[in-house]
């Protein structure tokens, strides 16, 4: 909380990560009296009454875009970190199907895909063009 008492900052707060470890205590479920959840459904639904849509966001990693529905269900105009994109295997094609909002709700990260794009001197070239690359993809689901 006193990280949200800052004006015009954000705080970003784990959800659920693309990583294999997120099943190790993010998709742990368990029953809370009559409700059977996730703990990462837990986190979501807690922390999102500490902030808001303005000053609080959550990672979710983008290998789990099947979960995005249910997500915006708990968080529906919260940002969504999204990293996971590209080089681990996450589909902006997916995140954008189940993870857009009406005011777009995302902030898309695909650094690996990027920083790697090339070891030769045209490095510069080649990561512009890839970044141009999700850019114009992300455009088109906008």
């Amino acid at each position: 909380k006193p990280f949200l008492q800052f004006e015009n900052k954000w705080a970003i707060v784990l959800g659920l990560t693309s990583n294999e470890g997120s099943k190790d205590f993010e998709q742990l479920q368990y029953t809370d009296g009559a409700t059977k959840e996730f703990l990462y459904e837990t986190v979501l639904r807690k922390v999102s009454t500490w902030g808001n849509p303005g000053n609080l966001m959550f990672v979710v990693g983008a290998t789990k875009a099947e979960e995005f529905a249910g997500i915006r269900k708990i968080v529906p105009d919260h940002f969504l970190l999204v990293p996971g994109v590209g080089a681990q295997g996450g589909s902006l094609k997916d995140v954008s199907k189940y993870g857009l909002n009406k005011d777009c709700g995302l902030l898309v990260n695909a650094s690996r895909a990027i920083i790697y794009a090339s070891e030769n001197e045209d490095f510069a070239e080649e990561a512009r063009a890839i970044a141009q690359q999700y850019q114009t993809e992300m455009a088109g689901y906008l």
